[in-house]
């Protein structure tokens, strides 16, 4: 059984780094003085080296697709499992040790703290005021986009925006989240004003156009359809192109000169690594098969003629049923037969069927409880040489979002025209699927329908399922009762797959309106008695 995976952080000296003591404590220690810390720009980017220095969590990108109706984590002490079945407690999360960890908690202020360390001392820096103005904006951006991932999840959060002694953090209480949203918007605008206009970094700082396609987001989450729309129409104007090769996109050499990244997470081997690419791999490649693909998400993806698999004139074969689908199902998903190149570039297929097979479901030893395997960020084995220590970057905002949203925001406006066709279409053929069929998709509800399924299958296992189900209401419709994996079969020596039984029932959830915010952790209220839990926990 898998053991856990120990990530080691790289940090230098001077670099920030915090012991929780107490909430919301979470003082820099550093090998300067708070005096000698800003005495030029080279010290001002040390700490502004330590405010990236984690600032995002790898495992919550194709984690929190596994709180959704796309995938499954099937070891608890990874965190996500409860939160995906709806038994999660605030008791089951917080700032646990293995094993008794049950939860993952994101209910975490150390990056914000950084955050608040830096800009409340910036000023002290005797250098150009353009380049600090630029360096202020890429903090607040990140300090932003904390807060907007701690109000999706946990709706009200303390708003702190300077550093605080441990006395004024356990006095600290939840601000509404509109006011944080409002924060929010406020300080991404602020930001976009600074930053560079670059479409593309290639080193992972921020940008404007980074600024502005979260500040989208937000509004997109929120209902703020007329300034989505205008954000939306700003990043466009600004450079950014959909990347040729849906399947590469994700790949390490596509990484540089990437015209549709717009922000990602930066990893380099051995110094910073990524070890995702081990968590969601095969047994029989060294990996733990983690975050694995349900059959919902599977079902989602239409034919190759642009018609869903429900449709009886699709042409679906219910025999063959990964024949003709939209290439992204097979980039995306790894499924029962599909043939792959091992890291030591040996050819094989994938088997989750065959009780001698390294990669059988019923083992439970590393092996995929749905059959199904997450092959983004995988495509090309060969890429690695070490699948948990990689320099895999991981997308964290891209092109094809900010175009998906500028369609769904005119269709929820009512704003109907060709730019919403235009918009879902590009990043339809982009993949190899015919452009937006005007015969079916010629109303609001049908549009609907077609957007909220393609931001489902375009950005499969990016972090973003959960906050669309959350803003959609739609989690009793689809994160409620079994859950199925792929159906049983057989696999021959040539990767055929035959189907010999009924779909994999890997589990059954159930969700209340209270799942669509997570609890506070009880470690939290503990310590701040003035900290009050979300409805229904």
């Amino acid at each position: 059984m898998k053991n856990k995976y120990i990530l080691i952080i790289f940090t230098l000296p001077f670099l920030f780094s915090a012991c929780k003591k107490e909430f919301l404590d979470r003082s820099p220690l550093d090998a300067y003085t708070n005096n000698t810390l800003w005495t030029s720009a080279n010290d001002a980017n040390t700490a502004l080296v330590g405010v990236y220095n984690g600032w995002i969590n790898p495992d919550l990108i194709p984690g929190l697709d596994c709180v959704s109706d796309n995938g499954i984590d099937q070891y608890p002490w990874e965190g996500f499992l409860v939160y995906g079945n709806g038994t999660v407690n605030p008791s089951l999360v917080g700032p646990l040790s293995y094993p008794t960890t049950k939860g993952i908690n994101v209910y975490d202020f150390t990056t914000i703290t950084k955050c608040n360390f830096f800009l409340a001392n910036i000023d002290k820096t005797p250098m150009d005021a353009t380049l600090k103005a630029n360096m202020k904006a890429q903090v607040k951006f990140i300090r932003a986009y904390k807060y907007s991932v701690m109000s999706q999840l946990y709706g009200d959060v303390p708003l702190i925006t300077t550093p605080l002694t441990p006395d004024q953090s356990l006095a600290s209480v939840r601000a509404p989240r509109a006011e944080v949203v409002k924060f929010i918007i406020s300080e991404l605008a602020a930001a976009a004003a600074d930053l560079s206009v670059a479409s593309n970094s290639g080193d992972g700082h921020i940008t404007k156009g980074a600024a502005l396609a979260l500040k989208a987001r937000v509004e997109l989450y929120t209902g703020n359809y007329a300034d989505c729309i205008a954000d939306c129409q700003e990043v466009m104007k600004m450079g950014y192109t959909l990347y040729p090769s849906y399947t590469d996109l994700f790949r390490m050499v596509a990484q540089n000169n990437n015209s549709e990244i717009i922000i990602s997470a930066q990893f380099v081997q051995s110094t910073y690594a990524n070890h995702i690419p081990g968590e969601i791999s095969s047994n029989s490649s060294g990996g733990y098969s983690s975050f694995t693909p349900l059959q919902s998400l599977v079902d989602a993806y239409e034919m190759a003629n642009g018609k869903p698999i429900t449709d009886p004139a699709s042409g679906f074969n219910a025999a063959a049923p990964y024949a003709n689908r939209d290439p992204r199902l097979a980039a995306n998903i790894m499924y029962p037969g599909e043939a792959f190149t091992q890291v030591n570039g040996s050819p094989t297929h994938y088997d989750p069927f065959t009780t001698t097979s390294a990669d059988y479901y019923a083992s439970r030893n590393n092996t995929s409880l749905s059959a199904y395997l997450v092959k983004k960020y995988t495509s090309n084995l060969t890429d690695f040489t070490q699948l948990f220590n990689t320099g895999l970057n991981m997308p964290i905002i891209r092109y094809a979002e900010v175009l998906l949203t500028d369609a769904e925001a005119k269709i929820e406006m009512g704003k109907i025209d060709g730019t919403v066709y235009d918009d879902i279409s590009a990043v339809r053929v982009r993949a190899g699927m015919p452009p937006v069929d005007l015969s079916v998709y010629n109303n609001q509800t049908s549009l609907r329908a077609l957007v909220r399924n393609e931001r489902r299958v375009e950005l499969a296992f990016e972090g973003l399922r959960f906050f669309d189900i959350q803003r959609w209401k739609i989690g009793p419709q689809v994160m409620s009762g079994p859950v199925y994996g792929a159906k049983l079969g057989t696999i021959d020596p040539t990767g055929k797959y035959t189907i010999t039984g009924a779909p994999l029932n890997i589990e059954t959830r159930v969700f209340a309106d209270k799942n669509y915010l997570w609890p506070v952790p009880q470690t939290e209220i503990d310590l701040n008695k003035n900290t009050t839990q979300n409805p229904g926990y």
